[in-house]
């Protein structure tokens, strides 16, 4: 096999990425006819399959035509834009999906900025147009606008166009072509348009783009071998990002073939391959001939513009629901996951607390869900935007904001908007639907999207991306209403609630095990009202305490863990275990509460 293809999907997410994937390798024969595959295999963490959404980045290959055509399969949240970026050096080209309905969004115009800078050939895909509303003439036209305007070079704006229906399992270049059965025509204009790797000769030079973690090989570094070929029993040394240069010993090779790795002795130029044995090896390393020690250029990874605070839970309920609850396990799970994840930032602070930085509140909700799932107890803090002194200003990251929403629900979104220092920048008619175009400061974005679902009604489809820091807007008002918090530990009885029902909304339920400090509910003041929910009817001589049937009580609110984390004030906390998503107060007494009211909280 002497062709190779190397090609990224990028697309915005819930654009049908992942889904027209799992296409190419049923069509290219990857399974067994009488294997039985699951719908988006491609994302095969629990999370992503709930979520419908691609978190971390996939390679896979398949074999067609006597070519090997290597498929990155990339996030298309921003959150996990700094994936996207790295995992496009490994490409010769992408292949551009867009909705047929919903057209370019704000993620694909920053994945396709970053892939047109690195001079990738596009392939674009007009997706989903079996959907009642596509429009893909329209679309196309807006694609080609959407090229223009990121100064596309000549040979990137002859783009080849095709049709897909990814559900339906066709892709075709001609619209009213009658034969939509195959999707191998984007197969063929895959090996027809995207141009093969350069078979550079000379001295070997491979670098690390992503890396994957193993419980028994440690790290795996993954990259693609840019000259010559890398050979498992060469000499080699490793150049690192700051162009120092160590020997390093390959202990294993692997080339990719179909969705597993293939262990092999030499990897040829061009080809993309998993790299064991290199204990520190890291994203943007070159592993060289140690004779000619070149380095490559390093690759730009995003700086975070969240930060949280991690800590060991100390509520009353510690240890009852988790496996792992000690600061030493926080530590290790927390390190370990930054080793695979690079745009994640990890510091100890004093005590047992730990200084979380990540690209969006996704992108930490990701990692406290993943270990809330493998049995960690922790408490979380409000996240908090990174700040930068840029020329001796304060400034402060601005997201650009897309909302998609039905006409007459616009004024209210852009009300709500207009609050946390949004200004908007474009506003466009798309049938009964506006879609509203924002620059906001990161701060206004959190707690956002649960508002705007409530003002539209559920119909709002918000969207934004990272644009540059600017200078700090002003104060931005979070949360203007109190809560509710528990005055006691104890059962929480559905006589208490009923009592209080006028006083806010609850967040739990009658019989419901509740803490001193715990957030129950949320006030319809300004204020914190502590209240007593282990009251219950007295006994009299006349009637029986026992008959709370005709109690007519509000089902709670119960808050998602993104929700629960944008809700909630500095001097609160998310409480999470593996069973439950707790709110509770940063110091759980009154009198403590009292005491540290003027005092700053470290961040």
């Amino acid at each position: 096999m002497t062709q190779i293809r190397n090609i990224a999907i990028i697309a915005h997410v819930d654009h049908g990425k992942t889904t027209l994937v799992d296409e190419i390798l049923k069509q290219a024969k990857i399974f067994r006819d009488n294997q039985d595959v699951q719908e988006c295999f491609l994302d095969s963490n629990d999370l992503e399959r709930e979520r419908g959404i691609t978190i971390l980045s996939k390679n896979i290959s398949v074999e067609y035509k006597g070519a090997k055509i290597n498929i990155i399969d990339t996030p298309g949240h921003s959150d996990f834009g700094g994936q996207v970026e790295r995992v496009l050096k490994l490409a010769d080209g992408v292949l551009l999906l867009v909705d047929a309905a919903e057209g370019p969004m704000p993620q694909t115009r920053f994945v396709l900025d970053k892939a047109l800078r690195l001079g990738l050939r596009p392939v674009v895909v007009i997706n989903k147009i079996d959907k009642p509303d596509a429009r893909p003439d329209v679309i196309h036209d807006k694609v080609f606008d959407l090229f223009c305007e990121l100064d596309a070079d000549e040979e990137q704006l002859e783009f080849p166009l095709l049709y897909a229906s990814g559900k339906d399992g066709w892709a075709d270049k001609d619209l009213d072509s009658g034969d939509r059965n195959s999707i191998l025509p984007l197969m063929d204009a895959i090996l027809e348009y995207i141009p093969g790797p350069e078979h550079r000769k000379g001295p070997v030079q491979a670098q690390v783009a992503t890396l994957d973690y193993s419980e028994y090989v440690g790290r795996i570094g993954i990259g693609r071998v840019y000259r010559g070929d890398l050979s498992i029993n060469a000499p080699l040394s490793i150049i690192k990002r700051d162009g120092t240069v160590k020997p390093a010993q390959i202990k294993k090779l692997f080339v990719f073939e179909g969705l597993n790795r293939k262990e092999t002795e030499v990897v040829k130029c061009g080809d993309l391959c998993a790299i064991v044995g290199i204990e520190d090896i890291d994203i943007s390393d070159t592993i060289t001939d140690p004779e000619h020690p070149e380095q490559m250029p390093a690759i730009a990874i995003d700086e975070p513009t969240i930060s949280m605070l991690f800590r060991v839970n100390d509520s009353p309920f510690y240890g009852k629901e988790g496996k792992f609850v000690s600061s030493r396990h926080l530590r290790e799970r927390l390190f370990r996951e930054a080793e695979r994840d690079v745009a994640l930032h990890v510091s100890e602070m004093n005590g047992e607390a730990f200084k979380v930085s990540g690209r969006g509140v996704l992108h930490l909700a990701i990692l406290i869900e993943n270990m809330r799932r493998e049995g960690y107890e922790l408490g979380v803090s409000k996240p908090h935007v990174i700040f930068k002194e840029i020329d001796g200003s304060r400034c402060e990251p601005i997201e650009a904001l897309t909302v998609d929403v039905p006409e007459e629900f616009a004024g209210k979104i852009i009300e709500l908007v207009g609050l946390r220092k949004g200004e908007m920048t474009h506003m466009e008619s798309r049938g009964p639907r506006q879609l509203i175009e924002f620059e906001i400061p990161t701060r206004g974005i959190i707690g956002l999207r649960s508002k705007a679902l409530t003002a539209s009604a559920g119909e709002a489809i918000v969207s934004h991306r990272f644009l540059r820091y600017a200078a700090f807007k002003g104060e931005i008002p979070h949360r203007l209403v109190g809560t509710l918090v528990s005055m006691s530990q104890g059962k929480a009885a559905a006589y208490a609630i009923d009592a209080l029902q006028q006083r806010g909304i609850f967040f739990i339920e009658p019989n419901e095990n509740t803490y001193e400090g715990m957030i129950v509910g949320e006030h319809a003041k300004d204020s914190d009202l502590v209240v007593n929910l282990q009251k219950t009817k007295q006994l009299t001589n006349m009637r029986a305490s026992g008959s709370d049937r005709g109690l007519k009580i509000a089902p709670p609110r119960k808050l998602s863990l993104e929700q629960a984390l944008e809700y909630i004030e500095d001097d609160e906390l998310v409480e999470v275990t593996p069973e439950n998503i707790r709110l509770r107060k940063l110091y759980l007494t009154e009198l403590e509460r009292k005491r540290m009211k003027n005092k700053k909280l470290e961040y």
